[in-house]
């Protein structure tokens, strides 16, 4: 009786364990719009698996309800609980949970419009799947990566991202995420006046909801709002939001009916509606104020500027949009640092887990150019170093300085400079060829020619240089050119540092700026 007893409780247990994770794997898949079917359920399971010591499983089931708090506007809440798994989930070496609690981070970060660690936890969030993760799950988490690049001033990596997302959701038949990337991508053309790209997407999702029965939620209406008062369709936009507003369509986020109200102050201001249109900021300024959306909290400043000067008080106009560029400096100030925080970060998670090699790659890029980062250049050049002596061959590096940068970002923006970056990359990346491009941080290059002689390393630094200036620079920058000051240097057998060789192609980096820029100096 006593061997019997040993044999059946362990696998009665295994069962029950078995039917809770598939229990608990069905809630995490279920579409974003039924996250109200979530809680009691999650609830319940949580303790049944406390019951049964399963800390994981009651772990996931915890970050569950943190997603509820944070799409019902409980922002506080949803984001303690998610900070509650993610410590746990890196004590215990969780993987999948970790993922999941950086995306419900990345989305908590995004509400209280903290786009630097909204990024920071987006991009650990892809990082951390496994490859054998469905596709549905995947989908979900470049979609918040892809809001997270948007938000932080990197569309077109955020475009590049959701593509990838709406092929895996199209995989899944996963129409409500189709239908979420395609209003997402709507939105980033709406922002651009590209009225028809965004009708294009929007019709696409028409023809999905046709198709699928699939029912919009607030911010699918918000957009096609928006894409409608391009063309000046007022009437149009009131019948798109005030079913949001009579709770008639489900708010999946918490600050989308917020947005909503936003949007039809807009759209009531330019239809000459006033006393409308301040009514709708109003309500959006109080729902700001108690969900503590500083994003848009920031936004309902710059309408209610916009608003008051409509209506001849510019005084107060004046005053009010002071406070708006406060309010947005403030928030900007977070967005500049977004890349570098995000890979520290992702480096420290990284080290402390000793896990994922994808992971260990993405601390190594530098997230708004893909280049390789000053991280990797310090770890990967001493061993190219201690190859050259061992083979006695020669390693050439240089550095590469973008003249007068700081007057692209003064001039035009940050954003026009940061697609300058990108480009620059894009020239570096060709001219490395299997070498190392590497950006050291602001508009400084790098990259390391292993193998190569002085001369031939001259040769390709200037048919850089030269690919740089001649480049189709005028739709970004108009008049304002983009040149490059190259400084070049090469041990003959690596018996050097490479600290040492760094400041040798820093000499000739300067050097080439002395002279008068737009040049490379060897030596």
């Amino acid at each position: 009786m006593t061997t019997e007893t040993a044999t059946c409780i362990p696998t009665e247990r295994h069962l029950e364990l078995g039917a809770l994770e598939a229990a608990v794997a069905e809630l995490e898949s279920r579409p974003m719009s039924q996250f109200r079917t979530v809680r009691s359920p999650a609830a319940d399971l949580r303790r049944r698996a406390d019951e049964l010591g399963a800390e994981e499983l009651s772990q996931r089931t915890v970050l569950l309800l943190a997603g509820v708090l944070l799409r019902e506007g409980r922002t506080g809440e949803g984001g303690q609980l998610a900070h509650q798994v993610r410590a746990w989930a890196e004590s215990n070496n969780a993987s999948f949970l970790l993922a999941r609690a950086h995306r419900t981070l990345s989305l908590f970060f995004h509400q209280v419009g903290d786009f630097s660690d909204a990024l920071t936890h987006a991009l650990q969030s892809v990082a951390l799947l496994d490859e054998d993760v469905p596709p549905g799950i995947r989908a979900r988490h470049l979609l918040t990566l892809s809001v997270a690049l948007e938000d932080s001033g990197s569309p077109m990596d955020g475009e590049r991202r959701a593509r990838e997302a709406l092929m895996l959701a199209a995989d899944a038949r996963d129409h409500e995420t189709m239908i979420l990337v395609l209003n997402n991508l709507a939105y980033s053309a709406y922002q651009l006046r590209d009225a028809s790209s965004a009708r294009a997407l929007v019709e696409q999702m028409r023809e999905i909801q046709a198709r699928t029965g699939q029912r919009f939620s607030a911010n699918e209406c918000d957009t096609l709002a928006r894409v409608e008062m391009l063309g000046g369709r007022y009437a149009e936009v009131e019948e798109l939001l005030i079913p949001v507003l009579d709770e008639r369509v489900v708010a999946n986020e918490g600050d989308a009916v917020a947005e909503c109200l936003l949007t039809l102050a807009e759209a009531r201001r330019r239809d000459g509606r006033y006393g409308a249109a301040q009514e709708a900021l109003d309500a959006a300024g109080r729902l700001c104020s108690d969900r503590e959306l500083a994003a848009i909290g920031a936004r309902v400043r710059e309408e209610q500027a916009a608003l008051f000067a409509a209506t001849g008080r510019f005084a107060e106009a004046y005053e009010e949009h002071r406070a708006f560029s406060a309010a947005s400096a403030a928030l900007y100030s977070v967005q500049r640092e977004a890349r570098a925080r995000a890979l520290q970060a992702v480096f420290e998670a990284n080290e402390a887990r000793r896990a994922s090699e994808h992971f260990r790659e993405m601390a190594h890029r530098d997230a708004l150019t893909g280049l390789h980062n000053r991280r990797y250049a310090n770890e990967r050049v001493p061993d190219l170093l201690a190859e050259a002596t061992s083979c006695r061959r020669a390693l050439s590096l240089a550095i590469i300085d973008l003249d007068h940068f700081k007057r692209i970002n003064d001039t035009l923006s940050h954003a026009t400079g940061d697609t300058v970056l990108q480009n620059v990359a894009e020239l570096l990346v060709e001219a490395a060829g299997p070498g190392i491009a590497a950006r050291m941080g602001g508009e400084e290059f790098l990259l390391v020619f292993p193998g190569v002689d002085a001369e031939e390393a001259s040769l390709r630094c200037e048919r850089l240089r030269l690919r740089i200036r001649a480049h189709g620079w005028e739709p970004i920058t108009g008049p304002l050119h983009v040149t490059t000051s190259i400084g070049v240097t090469t041990t003959t057998d690596g018996r050097i540092t490479f600290s040492a060789l760094l400041s040798q192609a820093d000499q000739n980096l300067y050097a080439a700026k002395r002279s008068g820029r737009d040049r490379v100096v060897a030596g």
